[in-house]
């Protein structure tokens, strides 16, 4: 009796192709939900003629619980908690910490100009490895310095994992500051 040959890279490769297809439906959602078009200046100072407006994707349960799913695949496994930086973060960190079950903490802006009175809500140890949330970089200042908060916490980076990356430099600044980073989407990608 003759028995069918098996192909496993035909599953393999259906399964990249769901993959793909809601890779790319989650980007137009968060297209639709959140490009603004006109004259912007983003906090880096910089001019745009769009700006990702995160609070209309990260306030809709559908794109919220598909990012916390797409996030959720790419914290490094050794995390011991995840942190996200006030008040742009905390969604997204608090749906990637339900989809985990990692404990996270929301950095503060720092109460004095030179950071050194950065306050933590929610609880952060030493030698703790943290993966920092970030919403949408640009400049990368932002995501420097929820990074250096952690540090200065006595905890270790294990990474920076955006949703967006807009290429204006984040990706150079968190390199030159010593930082594993990535993103979900990059500019081009939506």
């Amino acid at each position: 009796m003759n028995t069918p040959l098996e192909f496993p890279w035909r599953d393999i490769a259906r399964t990249q192709d769901l993959a793909e297809r809601a890779r790319r439906e989650l980007a137009e959602d968060i297209v639709s939900a959140a490009v603004l078009r006109g004259e912007f200046t983003l906090a880096s100072g910089a001019m745009s003629d769009y700006f990702f407006e995160k609070y209309l994707f990260q306030t809709r349960p559908t794109i919220l619980r598909r990012l916390a799913t797409a996030l959720a695949e790419r914290i490094p496994a050794s995390t011991d908690r995840l942190a996200g930086a006030a008040l742009g973060a905390v969604a997204i960190t608090t749906a990637a910490s339900l989809e985990t079950g990692l404990p996270f903490v929301i950095v503060r802006n720092p109460k004095s100009p030179d950071g050194q009175d950065t306050r933590f809500a929610g609880e952060i140890h030493p030698n703790e490895k943290v993966s920092v949330i970030e919403d949408v970089v640009s400049s990368g200042a932002s995501a420097v310095a929820t990074a250096y908060a952690v540090k200065r916490a006595g905890a270790e980076v294990a990474g920076v994992l955006a949703v967006i990356d807009r290429n204006e430099g984040g990706a150079d600044r968190l390199g030159e500051a010593g930082f594993h980073y990535e993103f979900l989407f990059g500019v081009d990608d939506l």
